[in-house]
C-alpha cells in the first residue's frame, strides 16, 4: 500500500483553505487524519519535541496512522554526521515509545555535504547495528551522492534514497536502494508555493503502481505547502491510485 501525506500538518495558512476557521490548532492533526493516514514530522529537525508531545500526537490519530520524523539538524547540519552516537540516542529516546506508529525516519543532508564513505559509513553502521527495527530514508543534496559508490552503500545498509521531485533545484534520480521507497515533492520547480499538474500525478501514480508490483512499500510526501497545494496534490495522487 502506498502511504501518501504531506510534510507536516501545522501550517497557519491552511486555515480556511483546509482547516475550518473555528477549528483550534490542537485539533488540526485529528482533522488531517481524516484525509491522510501518514505525515512527516518536520519539527524534530529543528528541535526535539517532548516525549509527552509525541505521545499526544499519537493519541489524536487512528491506530494505523503513521509518522515519519525527520532526524535532528544538529546531527546532519551542525555535526555533519560526525560523532553521531549521542544525538542519535537523544532522538530515539523521544521516539522509541511510539516506534510502532512510525514509518521511515528521514535523514535530510545539507547541500554542502558531499558523499564521503569515511564519514558516512560509521553513521550507517550505527543505525544498522543499534536501530535495526527502524527504516531510514536519506535525502542528499550534493551531486556526489549520485555516484554508484554512494548508492551501493545505501543498498548495503538498506537505506532508501529519497527521490526528490523538485525540478533542477537539487540532484535527483529514481534510485531504488531498499524495499521501501521514499518520495518528496517539493514543488515542480523546487519552490514550495507551486503545484504539480494532474499529468505529473498520473505519471507518478503509474510509477508507484509499478513499484508496488515489485513488492516495494511506498512513502510519498508533498512539501509544497503554499496555498495548500500539498493537500490538493496529495489527494489527487490518492484518488488516482485508488481508481486504478
Amino acid at each position: 500500500m502506498a502511504h501518501i501525506g504531506t510534510s507536516g500538518w501545522s501550517y497557519k495558512h491552511w486555515k480556511e483553505i483546509f482547516y475550518p476557521p473555528d477549528l483550534k490548532p490542537a485539533e488540526w492533526l485529528h482533522y488531517y487524519s481524516r484525509f491522510f493516514h501518514v505525515t512527516e514530522i518536520n519539527t524534530s529537525f529543528y528541535h526535539l519535541p517532548k516525549s509527552a508531545t509525541v505521545a499526544g500526537w499519537v493519541e489524536k490519530v487512528p491506530q494505523r496512522f503513521k509518522f515519519c520524523p525527520k532526524i535532528s539538524r544538529y546531527l546532519t547540519h551542525i555535526k555533519r554526521l560526525l560523532d553521531p552516537e549521542e544525538p542519535v540516542q537523544k532522538f530515539f529516546d523521544i521516539f522509541d515509545p511510539v516506534k510502532k506508529h512510525l514509518g521511515p525516519v528521514l535523514i535530510q543532508l545539507p547541500p554542502s555535504l558531499a558523499f564521503d564513505p569515511e564519514r558516512v559509513t560509521p553513521f550507517f553502521s550505527l543505525l544498522h547495528s543499534r536501530y535495526r527495527g527502524y527504516r531510514f530514508a536519506l535525502e542528499a543534496r550534493h551531486d556526489s551522492w549520485l555516484e554508484t559508490s554512494a548508492t551501493q552503500l545505501l543498498q548495503q545498509y538498506h537505506i532508501a534514497w529519497v527521490i526528490a521531485v523538485a525540478g533542477k533545484r537539487w540532484p535527483s534520480a529514481e534510485f531504488v536502494t531498499a524495499k521501501h521507497i521514499y518520495l518528496r515533492f517539493h514543488g515542480p520547480n523546487g519552490h514550495y508555493d507551486t503545484a504539480y499538474t494532474k499529468k505529473t500525478m498520473e505519471e507518478y501514480a503509474e510509477k508507484i503502481q509499478a513499484w508496488e508490483r515489485e513488492q516495494h512499500n511506498i512513502w510519498a510526501f508533498f512539501n509544497n505547502d503554499g496555498h495548500g497545494y500539498a493537500l490538493k496534490n496529495g489527494q489527487t495522487l490518492q484518488s488516482l491510485l485508488s481508481a486504478r
